[in-house]
């Protein structure tokens, strides 16, 4: 395993590199969506191992090569697998499973919350559709018993709230100690 100064680094050095793109047809890049979620989880007190996984949720778009060809083709990346896997090699279940966990809360959140697709952007609602809707009220059940399930909600609720253009957010480096913290974890 990497020292985690260098973990840290390296994962910084993917947003400073790839970070510019786009964020999914929203008003933003990728990057500034990642600190306004990070920022969101610091804000409500979460712990660094869930600051962390709400800054890294979407690391996949940006380490799958593959990301930018699937969407224009109508198709789900899995993102949340691709760096859920990614990270695994520096971060624990206490990051990576809100990451996986995290479009299946979306499915699971537009199965049992009235109200919660309507407040879904654009991009949201289209990828909901791709990643396979709504889940059913049993699957949702299921969903919910899973370990780290509740901590993909809040994070998924964070997603959704990280889409304001406007928003100041401090820089990479801030969220620097809550990654090394959460590496320790492991």
């Amino acid at each position: 395993m990497e020292t985690s100064e260098r973990a840290v680094e390296a994962i910084l050095e993917i947003f400073r590199a790839e970070g510019a793109r786009n964020y999914g047809g929203e008003r933003l890049s990728q990057t500034a969506h990642a600190l306004q979620c990070g920022l969101l989880a610091e804000k409500a007190g979460a712990s660094s191992a869930l600051v962390s996984a709400a800054l890294l949720h979407d690391i996949g778009h940006l380490v799958n090569p593959h990301d930018g060809a699937a969407k224009r083709r109508g198709e789900d990346g899995f993102h949340e697998v691709i760096g859920c896997d990614y990270l695994s090699r520096w971060f624990g279940p206490t990051v990576t499973h809100p990451i996986m966990w995290h479009v299946a809360a979306k499915r699971y959140l537009t199965a049992v919350e009235p109200g919660y697709f309507s407040g879904l952007s654009q991009g949201s609602v289209r990828s909901l559709e791709l990643q396979g809707g709504p889940y059913t009220p049993e699957r949702a059940e299921k969903f919910i018993e899973r370990p780290f399930a509740k901590d993909a909600v809040m994070l998924r609720r964070w997603d959704e709230a990280a889409k304001n253009p406007h928003i100041e957010t401090p820089p990479l480096e801030h969220f620097r100690p809550h990654l090394e913290a959460s590496l320790s974890e492991q």
